[in-house]
């Protein structure tokens, strides 16, 4: 089973997050402790590379932690993952301040930075850990990914897959998957997928 960019590349090496950082990808983040009331989003769209460094660059995103969620093995590697074997996606767990940023509008770039139409697979990346999902924390969320499903099908002629479940255990993925892009701007993966979902997001925003 392929990893991102159908190999294991992956293991480069990167740095912790860290909760007071400040993003340099021009996301005006703020720090997790400034959050009055922070609340939390998990969504897997592909590669957690990928929509890791879309969602850094939001406005209100105070901190993206990537990881491994909804399968059952327990305290998964990226080794394991890439089995396609573990029933886990790679999603990313964030941090944010909803009175800068809505759930919706999360909504809004989740379905900017991947296709919601394919099964299992984001361009060359294909397994079940790349699936599309939304896991949701509360009922407020669940009716918000519900309705966004239904909004975002009128753009499509393929169906929507994208799954919309309650949020299980949240396994943060190792320290060389954190801030991948942030760390590795110029490596193949970034310039050839990274960076066009990242300027598609942000001419949306700046569309607005």
């Amino acid at each position: 089973m392929a990893g991102c960019g159908a190999s294991n590349s992956k293991q480069a090496k990167g740095k912790k997050k860290m909760d007071d950082s400040i993003d340099d990808t021009g996301g005006g983040k703020v720090s997790p402790t400034d959050v009055p009331s922070k609340q939390i989003a998990t969504f897997g769209g592909g590669c957690f590379w990928c929509t890791e460094a879309v969602f850094e660059a939001v406005e209100g995103v105070a901190d993206v932690v990537s990881g491994y969620s909804g399968g059952t093995t327990l305290n998964p590697t990226y080794e394991d993952i890439c089995t396609g074997r573990t029933g886990h996606a790679e999603v990313i767990k964030i941090t944010y301040d909803p009175s800068q940023v809505s759930y919706a509008k999360l909504l809004e770039t989740f379905g900017l930075a991947h296709d919601p139409t394919t099964l299992n697979q984001q361009g060359a990346d294909f397994g079940t850990q790349y699936r599309s999902v939304i896991m949701y924390h509360d009922e407020e969320q669940k009716a918000e990914a519900e309705k966004w499903k239904l909004e975002v099908a009128k753009e499509f002629t393929d169906p929507i897959v994208t799954e919309i479940v309650a949020a299980p255990v949240f396994y943060p993925a190792e320290i060389g998957h954190q801030d991948y892009f942030r760390l590795n701007p110029n490596a193949r993966y970034c310039t050839l997928v990274i960076r066009p979902k990242l300027d598609k997001v942000k001419k949306a925003q700046k569309d607005e």
